[in-house]
C-alpha cells in the first residue's frame, strides 16, 4: 500500500513551475480549482468593473480636453499669449496640422486614420481586461485620442484633416494640449505597468 500510495502521490507533488502557474493564474478568480464555469460570473463581474473604470477615465480625459479647448478657442485664439508662471509657462492658442507636439505637419490623414485605429485596439482589448491599473492607462489613451481625433473630424480646413487646438506652451518646448498629456501619461503608464510584468488580463509574469 505504501507504495501505491506513493506512486498515486508523486504526480499531485507541486514543483516550481506548478507553483508559477498557480500565481499565475489566480489573479483570473477566486479560488484555483480550474472550474471556470462557477468563476465565470465572478470574472465577467470584475471585467465589467475595470471596463467601467476605463470608460469613465476616458470620458473625464475627453470631457476636460473639449471644455478646455473650447474656452481656448474662445477667449485665447487671436490674442496675445497669457503668461501662467512667467515666460516659462504661457497659455499661447494654435492650430497644429500635425500630431502630438507639432510632429508631422504633413500627415494629417495619416494620424487621423492612426488615431482611429487606436481606438478601436483600445476598445477591442476592454474585452480582456481585469487590471485596474491597465484600465486607467487605456482610459487615459482613448480619451487623450478621441479628443484630438475629434479636432480632425470637426475643425478647420475639413473632415480628417482638421487642426488640433493647442496652448500649452513651456519655455523651450513644443505647444500642446490636455489630450497629448493624457495620451503620454498613459503611455508612460503601460510601460511602467510592462516592466513590472503585469499584463492586462491581471495576470503578472516574470521574464
Amino acid at each position: 500500500m505504501a507504495e501505491a500510495e506513493s506512486v498515486i502521490g508523486t504526480p499531485d507533488t507541486p514543483d516550481d513551475s506548478g507553483e508559477q502557474t498557480a500565481a499565475a493564474e489566480a489573479p483570473a478568480g477566486p479560488g484555483a480549482s480550474g472550474e471556470g464555469e462557477q468563476q465565470t460570473p465572478e470574472r465577467r463581474a470584475g471585467r465589467g468593473r475595470r471596463v467601467a473604470v476605463l470608460f469613465a477615465v476616458a470620458a473625464f480625459a475627453y470631457a476636460l480636453d473639449l471644455i478646455s479647448k473650447t474656452l481656448v478657442v474662445k477667449k485665447l485664439e487671436h490674442h496675445a499669449p497669457v503668461q501662467v508662471i512667467g515666460d516659462w509657462l504661457e497659455l499661447h492658442a494654435i492650430r497644429n496640422p500635425g500630431a502630438a507636439f507639432g510632429f508631422g505637419a504633413a500627415f494629417t490623414v495619416i494620424f487621423t486614420v492612426i488615431a482611429a485605429a487606436v481606438i478601436v485596439v483600445i476598445i477591442r482589448l476592454a474585452r480582456k481586461l481585469y487590471s485596474i491599473p491597465w484600465a486607467i492607462a487605456l482610459g487615459l489613451l482613448l480619451g487623450g485620442a478621441l479628443g484630438n481625433l475629434t479636432d480632425r473630424i470637426f475643425r478647420a480646413p475639413g473632415v480628417f484633416e482638421g487642426e488640433v487646438v493647442d496652448f500649452i506652451a513651456p519655455k523651450g518646448f513644443a505647444v500642446f494640449n490636455l489630450a497629448d498629456s493624457a495620451i503620454v501619461c498613459g503611455g508612460i503608464l503601460i510601460v511602467l505597468l510592462s516592466f513590472r510584468g503585469l499584463d492586462p488580463d491581471g495576470t503578472v509574469h516574470k521574464d
